[in-house]
């Protein structure tokens, strides 16, 4: 098996759950699965006003800022700061949330994924990392920056282009020229291996 590129280009923005913003799937699984029956979904979000979060019952989220200030978030009735860019933040996804824009509009990244389901360890990472998905998982490695690619694969990443390495695959190497997310998935019970390691 070969890793699968996905493209930025190739997206489509789609309203949320709550029609609050618009959103654009990276990969989910399985694939074309509703936003009420996923395993695990990872998206890029436009959030240009305050306002409330989707209600996901039984998922866990990461959301990592990627442009802009930063949001303060209501979550479950307590504050949480999320002002700092590439830093993953986790949080339960069936809670009541509110964000409010700490200065203009941010990109999320959102990993969503049923904690019934899927375990989900996220990163921000650069360098030179070797990229293997657990057995009956996946890998996907979001490149937040122009200039990623993976070695011996003839295959460059643009920001927001992404490669998905499911269990089977053969490790592949990516070289990355800023910094990009890594998401490694798991089936619930197994946990995840830990997050590659820069070489």
């Amino acid at each position: 098996m070969m890793p699968r590129v996905l493209r930025a280009a190739d997206r489509t923005a789609v309203p949320w759950k709550n029609g609050g913003g618009v959103t654009r799937e990276i990969a989910a699984s399985p694939e074309g699965a509703p936003l009420d029956d996923f395993d695990w979904r990872v998206s890029l979000a436009d959030v240009t006003a305050d306002g409330p979060f989707s209600s996901f019952p039984g998922v866990d989220r990461t959301l990592t800022v990627v442009e802009g200030a930063g949001m303060d978030l209501m979550v479950g009735g307590e504050h949480h700061i999320v002002d700092e860019q590439y830093w993953p933040h986790d949080f339960p996804g069936d809670l009541e949330t509110d964000g409010r824009l700490l200065g203009g509009p941010v990109v999320n990244l959102n990993v969503m994924y049923r904690r019934d389901r899927t375990a989900a360890e996220v990163a921000v990472v650069r360098g030179t990392l070797r990229l293997q998905a657990p057995e009956g998982g996946t890998v996907l490695a979001v490149a937040l920056e122009d200039g990623a690619e993976v070695e011996g694969q003839d295959i460059e990443l643009d920001r927001y282009d992404a490669v998905l390495i499911k269990g089977g695959t053969a490790p592949v190497v990516l070289r990355t020229q800023g910094y990009a997310l890594l998401v490694t998935l798991s089936p619930a019970g197994r946990g995840c291996y830990p997050a590659p390691g820069i070489r």
